[in-house]
């Protein structure tokens, strides 16, 4: 079953913000993690590329402006509380600040 969900209708924390992860839409490959805000949110529907609120830098940043790494949105989902997002991209190269695909690449071991 497939619901719709509007922007208005997602849950923000304290801060206004809601995490996000941005999985490969193809691949199912999760490349990272970031957090949203209401201004990224809307900038991701309407521009169709991911943009993040930076919590360290307290602004809005458009994934791969700088590194022409763009994340092409093919489908944005919210789970069922409706507060926590799923980006569903097109991601040409790395993710990662490291360079990394994914910024998932370190196994937590005993």
């Amino acid at each position: 079953m497939i619901e719709v969900t509007t922007p208005a209708q997602l849950t923000y924390d304290e801060r206004g913000l809601i995490p996000c992860v941005v999985q490969q839409y193809d691949t199912g490959e999760v490349l990272m993690v970031a957090w949203m805000n209401e201004e990224s949110v809307g900038l991701t529907l309407e521009r169709g590329t991911t943009w993040f609120w930076s919590r360290s830098r307290q602004e809005l940043w458009n994934k791969g402006a700088t590194s022409g790494n763009m994340q092409q949105v093919r489908e944005l989902w919210t789970d069922c509380d409706s507060d926590t997002l799923l980006v569903k991209v097109d991601s040409p190269g790395p993710a990662c600040h490291t360079g990394a695909r994914s910024c998932f690449f370190k196994r937590v071991e005993p």
